[in-house]
């Protein structure tokens, strides 16, 4: 994969706000991380990594210095950010309200979800794998962002590429998980082989998301698992035993 044309997936719904799901689509990086690798704390070169980072800012009109990320941990942690961070604080999901930075996660089959209320001039993004998301990670964004003066009824949410159900294949304790919390969310399993269950994740997302009170909450349909050659997917790599995989970039800026 060659250094080809960034590919950006954009939603109506945050419009005006800049912002874009990066796919794996040009940039710098090769093999197995083949194109836009933005994962700093993956095995690929440092070089290759930070020339696809400075294409993702370049593209979002920025220095990348102002590309803003984090120790993603699965987490409901959500920081405030008001300027360049000298170093990724651990968290999970980050606000602010000040023009010229680009809040960024990373994905390869978690939930990418950028957060706008274009009126209030507030911004968000998560990263939100079934822990996170399970833990609050998109309600405490919401909130975070609402203590900057968003109104949540104002807030558009969007979740980029993450796995779909089709290929979300979860043992029973990870649906028991799910039941000590809540059973209703039993609603999001669909039976697989043997004591396998198949996870709705963007529908887990979109429901907690709409629970929360946002204005308007979607996916892409984008699945990572499922196009190897538009997205980096952990649960592919896996699968076909490969010793890491690369990580996409989604991105949003005032």
């Amino acid at each position: 994969m060659s250094q080809a044309t960034l590919d950006i997936i954009t939603s109506d719904s945050l419009a005006p706000v800049r912002h874009g799901f990066f796919s794996r689509r040009g940039g710098a990086s090769s093999g197995i991380f083949a194109g836009l690798n933005c994962g700093q704390g993956s095995s690929d070169q440092s070089q290759a990594v930070s020339m696809n980072r400075a294409r993702v800012a370049g593209a979002m009109g920025l220095d990348p210095d102002a590309l803003i990320g984090l120790h993603q941990v699965h987490s409901p942690d959500v920081i405030t950010v008001t300027e360049p961070l000298p170093e990724k604080p651990k968290a999970d999901g980050m606000v602010t309200n000040v023009p010229g930075l680009a809040l960024s996660v990373l994905a390869a089959d978690c939930q990418p979800v950028l957060f706008a209320d274009a009126e209030a001039g507030v911004i968000g993004a998560a990263h939100a794998g079934w822990r996170g998301a399970l833990g609050g990670v998109l309600e405490s964004t919401v909130a975070a962002m609402e203590a900057l003066g968003a109104n949540r009824a104002n807030i558009a949410a969007v979740i980029g590429p993450s796995i779909s159900q089709r290929a979300y294949e979860v043992g029973p304790e990870f649906f028991e998980d799910f039941m000590v919390e809540d059973p209703e969310y039993a609603r999001f399993f669909a039976n697989g082989e043997s004591d396998r269950m198949m996870f709705d994740l963007p529908g887990f997302g979109l429901y907690r998301l709409r629970q929360a009170g946002v204005g308007s909450a979607e996916w892409t349909r984008h699945c990572t698992y499922s196009d190897p050659e538009r997205f980096f997917s952990f649960r592919r790599t896996t699968h076909a035993g490969e010793a890491d995989y690369g990580r996409m970039i989604s991105c949003i800026r005032l």
